[in-house]
């Protein structure tokens, strides 16, 4: 079969969102409420969706990826964004806090065992869970692999990627005076969280606005539109919250090498050979740690979710998987 056929075929059709068939907020404990949502067959083969950020929150549009017929769909939205409360707080959100949330959906919603599907940070998060609870995990589809390295950071608030996107990158760091450009997440970290909310937001939307324009790589270099405040806010505090303690690891690369506890479990993974935000030597690299994933270089895309090529790869996975896992 011609593989770029199969591509445009599936880029074509795309499942229409599933209305919820269940909606709840969930309490997991510290004060947290997390808005969790279920869609497609209600005995379906169920997969949870971890969204990026972290403190991106899920959409209905990353219900399309999934057949209603076929799959039962959980898609929630992590502590402090999108519908869970409180919004915005970093107290009592971290890594290990998200894991555990994940694990106590699945306990609440009486499922053995599910496809996790997560991307960027949600692949993050989605190779952490199933390293903590490999019996939970059937599969993982992972996008725009994020391993949560100082390598990765260094590269994109360090000046790494800045040598392809120097406009860019002048627009993020010019609100930040010369002697605090060593550390821009340290920088950041002062401004987002100075108890002063028209501040938080002005420069919440200078730190959403930088990553933003890297996302597709069609972007000229906007953003778009002005990111709404709360949205802007939120994400740009719980990324800086969880990139200023390193994603709460125990140790650098923590991810490979803990890659043998994966064992037994399949993978696909989707990565844009020019995704500037999270560059594929990590999916690469991942792979090589983990036998049993398969690695899907897609060309000519970068890391948006709502690349074509992505999409369309994605979408073909999904549509395999129930058959692969029979």
């Amino acid at each position: 079969m011609d593989r770029n056929a199969g591509h445009k075929r599936a880029a074509s059709y795309l499942y229409p969102p599933a209305d919820p068939f269940d909606q709840r907020m969930l309490e997991v404990g510290d004060g947290h409420h997390l808005y969790v949502e279920q869609c497609g067959r209600p005995d379906g083969l169920p997969v949870v969706i971890l969204h990026g950020g972290p403190g991106g929150g899920c959409s209905p549009a990353m219900r399309r990826y999934f057949d209603p017929s076929i799959y039962r769909v959980i898609l929630f939205d992590q502590r402090g964004c999108g519908r869970s409360r409180p919004h915005a707080s970093v107290e009592n959100n971290t890594t290990w806090h998200l894991v555990a949330d994940i694990e106590k959906i699945r306990e609440t919603l009486q499922i053995d065992a599910w496809v996790v599907f997560g991307g960027s940070w949600g692949a993050t998060l989605a190779l952490l869970y199933a390293e903590t609870h490999p019996a939970a995990v059937r599969h993982l589809v992972l996008r725009g692999v994020f391993l949560m390295t100082q390598a990765e950071l260094d590269w994109f608030y360090g000046g790494g990627v800045a040598k392809f996107w120097p406009e860019v990158w002048s627009r993020f760091i010019e609100p930040i005076p010369v002697e605090e450009r060593g550390n821009l997440i340290d920088a950041y970290a002062r401004r987002l969280f100075s108890g002063d909310t028209s501040t938080e937001v002005r420069f919440a939307r200078a730190w959403s606005a930088w990553e933003n324009a890297l996302a597709s790589v069609a972007n000229n270099g906007r953003a778009g539109g002005e990111t709404p405040a709360d949205y802007a806010r939120a994400f740009a505090r719980l990324e800086n919250h969880y990139f200023h303690n390193s994603g709460f690891l125990q140790r650098d690369d923590q991810i490979v090498q803990d890659a043998h506890r994966l064992g037994g479990i399949g993978g696909t993974i989707v990565q844009g050979r020019f995704d500037m935000i999270c560059p594929p030597r990590a999916a690469w690299r991942l792979a090589q740690a983990w036998p049993d994933a398969e690695l899907r270089m897609i060309a000519n895309a970068g890391h948006a979710l709502s690349e074509p090529g992505i999409t369309a790869e994605l979408v073909r996975i999904m549509d395999q998987l129930p058959e692969r896992l029979a």
